[in-house]
């Protein structure tokens, strides 16, 4: 494995602390400086390691990858200066955490906890959901979930790991899907922070890492995305569709985390207006027709 490249390459400590040393002024923290002319956007390593009451040879070191561990106290002090909102904080103590150089290795195939399937029949097809991987692949489905966010994509593909879906690689590298979403944009923003999110948490994770390399490599967008550097987790939001079969609907997700396989999401979708409502249940029903299973010839009564 030592000719692929490894998360520490795309996100690293130092990199997420000059990300965001880089977005907070001198003014927005109350620092004068007399009208000096800067050379960087934002806080120099000097005055960060200052305000953070750390001195700045060791600020330096650590933003340079060459301090093994940092104090929880150092990290908190560094968030409360940078202004780091809650995942952000998360996502800065497990780069922490993290071994200098740590190695890739192979992940276990996911299988998703038979609690989550019980939990994803149990909402029956009048309710869309799928289960997700820790990487955004597709691991279940229930046939509603199918046709809102991927009709054109074989039901039984999550069955296979060879062939289970990326929402991910859809998003940026399928047409089809890029055209569904009339907020794209936005919600392409939230699987780029999700997976920097998912970096921090998995360091060593192989496929995790050819994800992010493979989609920096095939779209600009991922990597415009990508280099913006926002991390963020992925719990609720708002989907507006245009779906091929049902038009336009505006959908909430909603992401249901099981103690049991915390690294996999339920993610379930219900209409935001009467319309969308119909919506469903219109794919909910064609759904059941498509499903239903062809009559036995030998039974049916010959007049």
């Amino acid at each position: 494995m030592s000719g692929r490249p490894t998360l520490v390459d795309v996100e690293s400590l130092g990199t997420f602390l000059k990300s965001r040393r880089d977005r907070v002024t001198p003014a927005e923290i109350g620092l004068r400086t007399y009208g000096a002319a800067r050379r960087v956007p934002g806080l120099r390593r000097e005055e960060l390691a200052q305000l953070a009451g750390v001195s700045a040879g060791y600020y330096t070191r650590l933003e340079q990858g060459q301090v093994e561990t940092a104090s929880e106290q150092v990290l908190n002090a560094l968030a409360r200066v940078l202004q780091l909102d809650e995942i952000e904080r998360v996502h800065l103590h497990n780069l922490a955490r993290q071994p200098s150089n740590p190695g890739l290795s192979e992940p276990r195939r996911e299988t998703p906890n038979p609690r989550v399937l019980t939990l994803l029949e149990a909402l029956d097809e009048a309710t869309p959901a799928i289960v997700l991987g820790r990487r955004g692949d597709v691991l279940a489905w229930n046939r509603t979930g199918h046709a809102l966010i991927a009709e054109h994509i074989d039901f039984n593909a999550p069955q296979e790991s060879a062939r289970r879906p990326s929402v991910p690689r859809m998003f940026f590298l399928d047409p089809l899907t890029r055209d569904l979403y009339r907020n794209w944009d936005e919600l392409a923003r939230v699987h780029v922070a999700y997976l920097r999110l998912t970096a921090g948490r998995f360091p060593t994770d192989a496929r995790l890492a050819e994800l992010i390399g493979e989609l920096t490599m095939r779209s600009d967008d991922f990597a415009m995305m990508w280099a913006a550097g926002e991390v963020a987790d992925c719990t609720v939001g708002t989907m507006h569709l245009q779906h091929p079969t049902v038009g336009a609907t505006s959908i909430t997700y909603q992401v249901w985390l099981q103690p049991d396989s915390p690294d996999h999401r339920l993610e379930v979708y219900t209409p935001n207006d009467p319309g969308s409502a119909d919506a469903l249940r219109i794919l909910t029903h064609q759904d059941r027709a498509d499903s239903a299973p062809e009559p036995d010839p030998a039974s049916v009564r010959q007049d």
